[in-house]
């Protein structure tokens, strides 16, 4: 049993050391791109949304990208079964029979109890509906990204401003994008 516990552990470990989250997606995007041209950022990936010109001719860029929607199912409460009692019946059954009564001379019988029950109850298992615990709903999937551009149009700073879930395992919809996931 600690085996399996032990195994089960080791694995869940692999999956999520396989996870990246937007702090290693931010290393590995700056890492990539600080120095490079904004133009050949904005030819991989697409236009910027917005840009801001600075007072010192720097240009702030915000850039979106990778937009979906993910499909979560909704979640339920498993129900415990329960035994309801439908029908009960109980009979009680008493036959008689008769012996001459020697002090009765009319022949009247007296009487010896024989007593007969029958009980009968049906139990019917009622399966109870589930609980649902949340509704189904969609999960709006995107990067977005601040560039900042010096006056010869090379990136002096990029970082994420909002930064969702991935599709996959991943914890960093930017570094499914920007395929920037750290070299582990």
């Amino acid at each position: 049993m600690k085996f399996r516990l032990a195994a089960i552990v080791a694995i869940a470990g692999a999956i999520l050391a396989g996870c990246t989250t937007t702090e290693e997606a931010q290393q590995v995007i700056q890492s990539r791109w600080i120095g490079q041209p904004v133009e050949v950022f904005f030819t991989q990936y697409g236009p910027p949304y917005a840009e801001y010109p600075m007072a010192s001719g720097a240009t702030i860029y915000s850039w979106r990208g990778g937009d979906t929607t993910r499909y979560i199912a909704p979640t339920y409460a498993t129900p415990a079964e329960s035994e309801q009692v439908i029908k009960k019946t109980t009979t009680k059954t008493t036959t008689e029979t008769g012996k001459k009564n020697k002090k009765d001379k009319d022949k009247k019988k007296n009487k010896d109890k024989k007593v007969t029950e029958t009980t009968t109850t049906t139990t019917v298992v009622v399966p109870q509906q589930p609980q649902m615990i949340s509704p189904p709903r969609y999960e709006d999937l995107f990067c977005e990204l601040q560039i900042t551009a010096d006056t010869t149009s090379r990136i002096i700073a990029i970082r994420a401003t909002n930064d969702t879930d991935g599709e996959g395992l991943s914890f960093s919809r930017c570094a499914e994008v920007l395929n920037a996931h750290p070299q582990k």
